[in-house]
């Protein structure tokens, strides 16, 4: 069926590459429209490349998104959950860091049998 889209990519792409540019200092300081909008695009591309609804990826307090296919869940809280902050969402998404190193790190908390994420990162590379 296809992820309905809501950034446009030029836009997304953009915020991601500003995101990849800048160091570890200047990420902090970085506009928050454009760290939300980097989150969401990368979301956004999550839903699409892996689609389904059977894990639930939550960046609070910028964006959520439903993944990989398997049993669709519709009531209370999620069976498979994975949940971090923008930075480590983004150094996941482009390449930065790897899964088993940010779960090793307490970075990323995954819960339920589909909430491993490394066969569908990164997303994307150099910008």
């Amino acid at each position: 069926m296809g992820v309905r889209r809501r950034i446009p990519a030029e836009r997304g792409l953009a915020a991601v590459a500003a995101w990849q540019r800048a160091d570890a200092g200047e990420r902090a300081a970085l506009p928050r429209p454009t760290t939300a909008m980097a989150v969401r695009y990368a979301l956004e591309e999550l839903s699409e490349r892996a689609e389904g609804n059977s894990v639930e990826v939550r960046v609070p307090p910028f964006g959520v998104a439903q993944c990989v296919a398997g049993p669709r869940h519709t009531r209370g809280t999620p069976p498979n959950v994975v949940e971090l902050d923008a930075a480590t969402w983004l150094a996941l998404a482009t390449g930065e860091l790897d899964w088993p190193g940010a779960l090793a790190s307490g970075a990323v908390s995954a819960s339920g049998l589909r909430a491993d994420l490394s066969r569908h990162l990164p997303l994307f590379g150099t910008l």
